[in-house]
């Protein structure tokens, strides 16, 4: 909203209406349409600002989700070979001796 504030002012401060400012009015009115870029470029910065951390905190979850997701798959085969180790061995198979 701010820019387009500021592309009208701009614009009409380039034709006829603006030429016929002069003094103090030019001045103000010229103050006024860079406060409208200046605003609209803060708020893009903000919302840039925000954008990236929202981006990070999505990567970091990402991220903590496949750690934790490597880190059941450990625990589930080391489960299954701690098992696979408790079981009596086959009779069929020969013995040491």
């Amino acid at each position: 909203m701010c820019l387009l504030a500021a592309i009208i002012m701009l614009a009409t401060g380039d034709t006829s209406p603006g030429k016929r400012l002069e003094g103090m009015a030019f001045v103000i009115y010229w103050l006024g349409c860079f406060a409208f870029a200046a605003l609209a470029l803060l708020t893009a910065v903000l919302d840039a600002r925000a954008l990236r951390r929202e981006a990070r905190a999505e990567q970091r979850e990402l991220l903590e989700n496949a750690l934790d997701g490597i880190g059941a798959q450990k625990g589930q085969s080391s489960k299954l070979k701690a098992q696979k180790n408790l079981q009596p061995p086959d009779s069929d198979a020969p013995s040491p001796s």
